[in-house]
């Protein structure tokens, strides 16, 4: 059984917002300029892109007090 991946942000992140993972292939990191349109769209933010192994991370987060935007 292999453990799940870590977390790509500190913890405390946690406490402040809702968060939104997406990882993908290095060679495929493209889909990130489509997933950050949409999610930009959406009332979320890019907080960070990194680098794990073969895959590309995107973290993206909303205050949790901006939760009522759609």
């Amino acid at each position: 059984m292999t453990s799940p991946p870590s977390k790509p942000y500190p913890a405390q992140w946690e406490d402040v917002a809702d968060l939104r993972v997406f990882r993908t292939t290095t060679p495929e990191w493209e889909k990130l300029i489509g997933w950050r349109a949409d999610m930009l769209k959406r009332g979320w933010k890019l907080l960070r892109v990194a680098s794990e192994g073969t895959e590309m991370v995107a973290v993206f987060g909303r205050t949790k007090g901006d939760r009522s935007a759609p």
